[in-house]
């Protein structure tokens, strides 16, 4: 995302000065953001001066071409006059059902990789079967991969973060990507007041490999993993753009061995 997080001690309150500083924080000219937003530059214009009022399609428009978050986005449409027009929907709810069978359908698919799927405030809102297995390896409660906060287990005592083998380059950016989040999630902020900041990361090599591995410690031996997420395109609820699958996609076949063979014995 190339927008910053709006300054609110500074922030004007009419939706046309906000855009344009919205605009100017993304690094877009007048023409770019009309151009992506399908209206005239001469429009953009005029909405960002006050001369016009954006309908609701074109400022939804401007608003996923800035790439805003849809809170934000909601603090947009109460500017310019109009109700607040992104949902923050349950996961439970009915509306959510082909959310759940997607994810449910990625974390099946993931195995024997271990995959959790992660809230707004980094919550594990569910795992699959490679997970608990990992979890069993580690002589950890396999039960307790759903409901842990993936931030508290990283960096409390007691939890994953005590099988890191490079703890200092996971739990730094763990808390730096948390930070940023926190910038514009008040709840993720508070739990972040609790946490103990991690040390310094140790001194990075001349060499550094294509991306860092979370490398765990476990009976059988070192298990290193790749870390990826899916995220869901196009979403028009605040609840499905928190909701984040983080892949652990073993990085050598000791792993995928070690792993496999892990996640055949707790699922049969």
């Amino acid at each position: 995302m190339n927008s910053q997080p709006f300054p609110r001690t500074t922030a004007p309150t009419s939706a046309g000065p906000q855009l344009r500083l919205l605009r100017r924080q993304a690094g877009l000219s007048q023409l770019d953001l009309a151009m992506i937003a399908g209206i005239s530059q001469r429009h953009l214009s005029c909405i960002e001066t006050g001369r016009a009022r954006p309908g609701p399609g074109t400022l939804h428009n401007l608003l996923m071409a800035l790439e805003l978050p849809l809170e934000q986005c909601n603090s947009l449409f109460l500017a310019s006059g109009y109700a607040p027009r992104y949902e923050t929907t349950p996961l439970s709810s009915p509306a959510m059902d082909a959310v759940r069978d997607a994810i449910s359908h990625v974390l099946h698919a993931n195995n024997p990789a271990p995959a959790i799927v992660l809230g707004s405030h980094w919550e594990v809102l569910a795992a699959n079967a490679s997970t608990a297995a990992l979890f069993n390896l580690l002589g950890l409660p396999a039960e307790a991969a759903q409901g842990l906060n993936l931030l508290t287990t990283l960096l409390q005592p007691g939890g994953l973060g005590d099988h890191l083998i490079n703890p200092g380059q996971i739990r730094s950016i763990a808390w730096q990507r948390a930070t940023r989040e926190a910038l514009d999630n008040p709840a993720l902020a508070s739990l972040l007041q609790t946490l103990t900041p991690p040390q310094a990361c140790e001194s990075v090599s001349n060499e550094l490999p294509p991306l860092v591995l979370t490398r765990i410690a476990s009976p059988r031996g070192e298990l290193n993993f790749m870390s990826t997420f899916t995220t869901f395109g196009m979403p028009l609820d605040i609840t499905v753009t928190s909701l984040r699958i983080e892949h652990l996609i073993p990085a050598d076949t000791r792993t995928w061995q070690i792993m496999t063979a892990a996640y055949e014995r707790s699922s049969g």
